[in-house]
């Protein structure tokens, strides 16, 4: 029943919780906003070899459509930007047509491709809610575009916040906006690595978090040449080629370290009903029925074995393993989409192939099927988990976020398909192997990165069978063999670096010396940042190149010491009613938030005129 209160401003608009009310706003985020952000996604990733989420542009749209209904709006502009972000982002897996394609796979009949990707879209989102919980209300990582959309809807629905927060969130997405378009145009500026995202959300989330992956970045850097000397790497390549693989480490070292926790406390809790507390009332809107959820898991997981097996002829164990590495890198890149703003979903999918190279897998075509599983469920669930942030700021219903999530998947994975005949078609030089050209050959506008970069990994860990040497086979078992112990190295650092950080924490000398004059800060930050800093947000720098660190260490940087240098009063962050804003919309986050919005505009802006051109 809708409330009088929270009734529209305009009589034409239907009211707050009625059939109207959601199909008017899954009918413009299903038939407006997903597809301006599909087509966007699959654009990007083909020229490019990545696409900038849709959850900020959605967001920003979608709150122009519900204004209307005033504060409580914030919560029907959260279901379309869900939905709508799931429909692009499933758009942006078009590439794995075009990776089968450039291996010689045979194509299936396309309604298998979108029963396939549908079967794995509905098994992510489950399992991205299942770790909602635990990475979400528990751990409450900072999620920094989930952070801005928050920001976003409140700011853009709410008369009171708009008149407080516009001139910064404006003002931030103008510099974004402009910065996006410049770095697309200018070489000058986009060879600096610059990033308006990632500046952006360094801003967020300070500079305890984002200085880390700049120190991972200068090691690196450093370790270069004898990681060359050792054959780690080739002469030239940067060292994310084998610092994705110990950043991997390092969080699942990490997780490895807080799992055990929360499952002693659970099972201490087991033991001791009294130590549990009862959720208070104002988290109903949290409230999600665990049984449901886990049968939702275990029958879509299910179809995806059953289709993978019957529809693609795929060995049941290789399938198997991969559905049980969706929990485990689920958990991790959905921790390092929650502290940097970055879902590594690339290093995943490589990492998910050398494992089923190691335990067997001999042919690339199986290998990118099955990694396929991994690929898409891991970048939906993290999309799951982002949305959940914004719905944790809002106190967004998690049921019905849920179903509007669903359906997208379900319109995304039509899209897909869509999106890659389309594109394929349209441009015959998409289907050409980059992998096997002269750098001279390869197509400029087409770089397709994301496509080169798994069809590289299926070669040089599995290798297509018609085509192997004797070379590569050696070449294949180094490359085995560097990444294994590259991994076991990240795990006991991961682990290592926990351990003591936790025995830190636990301190309470500490903690008193840490809070006490400007030695004790400066040490604790030391000791954070550069020292101990947390696996999760230093292994950001092993995932990207070393301009990337360098510049969300820069945006962490320039976020704190603004804090520093100006301390804000509360009347200087008071409303026109004399309420202060809500905790996290600082300054800093309404401008970060500002900048990756006005990066995901520029992107938009620039996919659409390539498009056309």
């Amino acid at each position: 029943m809708s409330d009088p209160a929270f009734a529209p401003r305009w009589s034409f608009l239907p009211p707050i919780d009625s059939p109207k009310y959601y199909v008017l706003l899954g009918a413009i985020a299903i038939l407006v906003l997903g597809p301006l952000g599909g087509v966007t996604a699959a654009y990007m990733n083909f020229s490019l070899g990545f696409f900038v989420g849709g959850q900020v542009l959605a967001g920003i749209l979608g709150s122009a459509v519900t204004y209307g209904y005033g504060p409580e709006g914030k919560h029907g502009a959260n279901y379309m930007q869900t939905m709508a972000a799931s429909v692009a982002g499933m758009s942006g897996m078009a590439v794995l047509i075009q990776a089968m394609r450039w291996l010689g796979f045979p194509m299936p009949y396309w309604p298998y491709l979108v029963l396939y990707y549908l079967c794995i879209g509905m098994f992510g989102v489950g399992v991205g809610m299942l770790f909602t919980p635990l990475l979400v209300d528990r751990m409450r990582l900072t999620y920094p575009s989930g952070f801005a959309v928050a920001n976003i809807l409140r700011a853009l629905t709410d008369k009171r916040l708009l008149q407080a927060s516009i001139g910064k969130l404006a003002s931030g997405t103008g510099i974004g906006l402009f910065g996006g378009v410049a770095i697309e145009k200018l070489p000058a500026i986009g060879g600096t690595g610059l990033s308006m995202s990632t500046f952006g959300a360094g801003m967020i989330v300070g500079s305890r978090i984002a200085f880390p992956a700049l120190v991972v970045g200068l090691a690196g850097e450093e370790l270069k040449p004898y990681l060359v000397s050792i054959q780690w790497l080739e002469s030239g390549e940067p060292f994310r080629k084998i610092g994705f693989v110990l950043a991997l480490g390092t969080i699942l070292g990490a997780a490895i370290v807080d799992i055990s926790l929360v499952g002693y406390q659970a099972v201490s809790r087991l033991r001791n009903p009294l130590m549990g507390e009862a959720p208070p009332a104002e988290d109903k809107w949290k409230a999600v029925n665990t049984g449901r959820l886990l049968a939702w898991v275990v029958f879509w997981a299910a179809a995806v074995v059953v289709v993978a097996t019957t529809v693609f002829h795929q060995p049941l164990g290789f399938v198997l393993l991969a559905v049980g590495l969706v929990f485990i890198f689920m958990l991790i890149n959905g921790i390092s989409l929650g502290i940097s703003d970055s879902n590594p979903i690339s290093s995943a999918f490589v990492l998910t192939v050398f494992i089923l190279a190691a335990v067997g897998l001999a042919d690339a075509g199986s290998g990118l099927v099955c990694a396929s599983i991994l690929l898409i469920s891991v970048s939906v669930g993290g999309d799951m988990q982002q949305d959940r942030s914004t719905g944790w700021r809002l106190g967004t219903n998690r049921v019905i976020q849920f179903r509007y999530q669903v359906i997208g998947i379900a319109m995304g994975a039509f899209l897909s398909v869509g999106m890659a005949q389309l594109f394929l078609k349209a441009y015959p030089v998409l289907e050409k192997d980059q992998t096997q050209m002269k750098r001279e050959e390869r197509p400029e506008k087409w770089q397709s990165a994301m496509t080169y970069k798994f069809v590289g990994a299926l070669d040089g860990l599995i290798g297509r069978t018609a085509s192997t040497t004797p070379e590569q086979t050696v070449k294949r078992d180094h490359k085995k063999h560097v990444q294994t112990v590259g991994l076991e190295i990240g795990i006991a650092i991961g682990v290592l670096t926990e351990i003591l950080r936790k025995l830190l924490r636990a301190s309470r000398r500490y903690v008193a010396f840490a809070r006490r004059g400007k030695l004790g800060v400066a040490t604790s930050f030391a000791l954070d940042a550069i020292v101990l800093p947390s696996p999760y947000a230093s292994s950001f720098g092993g995932f990207v190149e070393f301009t990337t660190s360098l510049w969300f260490a820069m945006g962490g940087i320039f976020s704190s010491y603004s804090e520093t240098v100006k301390e804000e009063a509360v009347a200087q962050t008071a409303t026109s009613a004399g309420e202060a804003l809500p905790e996290d919309m600082s300054t800093n986050s309404l401008v970060g938030g500002g900048l990756i919005a006005g990066d995901s505009l520029a992107a938009l802006g620039n996919g659409v005129v390539g498009f056309f051109r």
